[in-house]
């Protein structure tokens, strides 16, 4: 991508502003997960919740996890120049589309074909 140094700052500070939020969620996670304590709870119905609860904070860390890892691979293509480069075609991808998710790998073409194949084939 023949992108601008302001573009790319901009794209810079916007994933790592994201990339900070993450991280900042998963502190707060941490948090309030080591302050659980089985004794404080009065029965097994809110044990129960409260395992179901945490299950499912640990299962969308997971997907941040994902997410972050996204994010690093972005700026890392920043640096290297490579950043707004579809992974698939090679093509530019659309300055519109990096606003709207500037750690993607693919131009709009080729994510739509990708989710036709998932969507086929899975």
């Amino acid at each position: 991508m023949v992108a601008k140094k302001a573009e790319l700052k901009r794209f810079k500070e916007l994933l790592e502003e994201k990339r900070q939020q993450i991280i900042d969620n998963a502190k707060d996670t941490l948090a309030e997960e080591m302050a659980l304590d089985a004794n404080d709870l009065p029965d097994e119905m809110d044990l129960a919740s409260s395992e179901y609860l945490q299950s499912f904070t640990f299962r969308l860390r997971g997907r941040e996890k994902v997410f972050l890892e996204k994010i690093d691979k972005a700026l890392i293509k920043i640096e290297d120049g490579s950043f707004g480069t579809c992974e698939e075609c090679g093509e530019e991808i659309g300055i519109k589309r990096l606003e709207a998710r500037p750690e993607t790998t693919l131009c709009i073409k080729c994510k739509e074909e990708q989710e036709r194949a998932e969507k086929d084939y899975g």
